[in-house]
């Protein structure tokens, strides 16, 4: 049961950073993969880069806050695997600026590829879920859920707003064979966190507050997603799993 072996998963925002770290992790768990991105030439990059698991893994040009994309999604799940195991909502944006300087559609953006596209999504692809018989939902939120860490407030709005989608998913579809689970992570090393971590000072800060004295891997977050995602943590359900260095128990 510590694999993925004949497993059907989908993970959006599935080209960079925690979301390609997870379609590795479960390629190379025994999983059949989708992923998904805006963008075809991101697409074809990361099919070439993993070719060696040849029809393992499958890449779709959708946009999950679009209705039309989310039924060319399922379409796709219904016509080549006609359930769905395991559905990691990675998709999300982050627009760094004070609440005073947000224009209302810079807000909805935010709030729609973060906590809307995940409930929408997830409602889409119930059908598919409950087929699976034992099918699993992984939210990625962060650390911004519970307190704040300066990546502002529409974020942490969105990704609070996440975890309680996972609780109340949990609940009320447990009946369905599904459990819904989340990861909050603190700083990973990802490409849009790049920019970020190369200045000194706020690195500095963000070392200071994480008692393992460095930042995450996508790659570690990877593993809880996949942890969540397999058999063996069967009696895991509306749970969020703070993966931060011990950043939020540090009274520093």
């Amino acid at each position: 049961m510590w694999n993925l072996n004949d497993k059907c998963a989908l993970v959006t925002g599935g080209t960079k950073g925690i979301g390609k770290a997870a379609v590795l992790e479960f390629l190379e768990l025994g999983a059949e993969v989708l992923f998904t991105s805006r963008t075809q030439k991101d697409i074809d990059l990361v099919l070439e880069e993993l070719e060696k698991y040849g029809n393992k893994i499958h890449g779709l040009v959708a946009d999950v806050t679009i209705a039309d994309d989310r039924q060319k999604v399922f379409n796709f799940i219904e016509k080549e695997w006609g359930k769905l195991d395991i559905l990691v909502n990675n998709a999300g944006i982050n627009i760094r600026k004070k609440a005073n300087d947000y224009s209302e559609e810079e807000f909805r953006k935010v709030m729609e590829i973060n906590l809307n596209a995940p409930f929408e999504l997830s409602r889409k692809l119930h059908s598919l879920l409950q087929k699976s018989g034992n099918a699993k939902i992984v939210n990625v939120a962060s650390s911004a859920a519970m307190q704040d860490v300066g990546t502002g407030t529409p974020y942490a709005m969105s990704k609070a707003g996440l975890l309680q989608q996972t609780r109340s998913f949990a609940v009320e579809w447990a009946a369905d064979g599904i459990r819904v689970n989340a990861v909050s992570p603190w700083f990973t090393v990802t490409p849009l966190t790049k920019g970020l971590l190369n200045e000194s000072e706020r690195m500095d800060n963000i070392i200071k507050r994480t008692p393992l004295n460095r930042v995450a891997k996508a790659s570690e977050m990877a593993a809880i997603i996949a942890f969540l995602a397999m058999d063996k943590s069967s009696y895991i359900t509306g749970q969020n799993i703070i993966a931060d260095g011990g950043m939020s128990i540090n009274a520093i």
